[in-house]
């Protein structure tokens, strides 16, 4: 037995077991002991609440048709479609916005530079939650009645309702659009795979990116003509205090999305600035070397070098904008965290509206980390 406790594997595992027990204990006394409690006080457990009408009505259900008669689980399905909704949006905003003003912090440009300095410092500075007040009043406050909606573009109306937006409306030839555009991707990814190993096996370089975005863009449009062109636009119209037809986006869901695209576009800008300025000196003089101009030198060889800086952080803050959507709640943007705590107020059943939240987090923080980690092994080097 001594010689055993002299093997640091052994005492390695020993101790694994033993904290692994001691974690299995406590979650047995803690479930029980609340099981305990809450049949003394004779709450009710467990989620059957959820197939029980839910009885209140949501303002957002653009994804997801609600009513009132509809169950606990489909008010939590229209949130957690409203949560994906924002997030995705935010991140891809977020990304282009955030580049731009990371590369433009780095840009020979004074005021361009300064310019973008001052977004960086200000906005990162200013905590979130302010800044979503701030967009929600500059909405809400201040800008004009529907009846006297400000009109910048023909069929888009800016009022304190929200932003008013002509729509398409759907025929079955936009389906084969949908399809066309959907096989020019995968045309524009095959292109690039081929460019690059050609260009590894005979040095010749391949337009991918031009020709990728002609199949991206020229597949659609070529369905679209030869489907008859339909484009027939829904425009929306003042109906009583409000706008009728077309989209809207009330200003809960502009506010929300704008101060998280903003907020995390700061971060994102300083990943990306500090990711260029990573990449040797050297890469740039011989990109000059070759020829190139100062932007295609920025796209093809600085940027493909510094993603390998770029994603681990940008990463955390993918993670970090899904997270703070969970502010949606301070400024009435039904998302997930809000229609849980209205079913939690309804019900009681706090543990299990609770659970629900940190599932739907845990869940969607895991997938987006399992993406991005998948992403950073494909740019990864590869050490021959």
């Amino acid at each position: 037995m001594q010689a055993s406790l002299r093997d640091a594997r052994f005492r390695a595992l020993v101790f694994q077991l033993v904290a692994l027990a001691a974690v299995i204990a406590a979650g047995v006394y803690l479930v029980s002991n609340t099981a305990t409690n809450l049949e003394a006080r004779n709450i009710a457990s467990g989620f059957g609440f959820l197939q029980r009408e839910a009885g209140f009505a949501i303002g957002e259900t653009t994804l997801i048709q609600y009513s009132p008669a509809d169950t606990y689980l489909r008010a939590l399905a229209v949130g957690l479609a409203n949560t994906f909704r924002v997030a995705l949006l935010g991140i891809v905003l977020a990304t282009i916005v955030g580049t731009l003003v990371g590369l433009a912090r780095l840009s020979t440009n004074w005021l361009v530079s300064r310019l973008a300095t001052l977004y960086v410092e200000v906005l990162r500075n200013v905590p979130l939650l302010v800044q979503l007040f701030f967009w929600y009043a500059i909405i809400s406050e201040n800008l004009p009645s529907p009846r006297a909606a400000l009109n910048p573009l023909p069929g888009v109306f800016l009022s304190n309702r929200g932003i008013a937006l002509p729509t398409l409306v759907y025929e079955i030839a936009h389906a084969w659009v949908l399809g066309a555009f959907l096989v020019g991707v995968l045309l524009a990814w095959r292109v690039s795979v081929w460019a690059r190993r050609r260009q590894a096996r005979t040095g010749a370089q391949f337009h991918a990116f031009w020709t990728g975005l002609g199949l991206v863009l020229g597949l659609p449009l070529l369905a679209f003509l030869l489907a008859g062109a339909p484009a027939q636009l829904e425009l929306p119209a003042l109906a009583g205090f409000n706008f009728s037809g077309g989209a809207t986006l009330t200003p809960e869901f502009a506010a929300l999305l704008a101060g998280l695209t903003i907020y995390t576009a700061a971060f994102i800008a300083e990943i990306v600035r500090a990711g260029v300025l990573a990449v040797q000196r050297g890469q740039f003089e011989a990109a000059d070397a070759l020829g190139l101009r100062r932007g295609l030198a920025m796209r093809l060889v600085v940027l493909p070098q510094a993603l390998r800086v770029i994603v681990p952080p940008l990463t955390s803050q993918y993670l970090n904008l899904t997270k703070n959507s969970s502010l949606a709640v301070a400024i009435g943007y039904p998302d997930i965290v809000s229609i849980a705590n209205t079913a939690i107020n309804q019900t009681g059943q706090a543990i299990e509206g609770i659970a629900i939240i940190m599932a739907v987090y845990l869940t969607i923080s895991l997938s987006i980390s399992a993406f991005m980690n998948w992403y950073n092994k494909r740019i990864a080097l590869v050490e021959r």
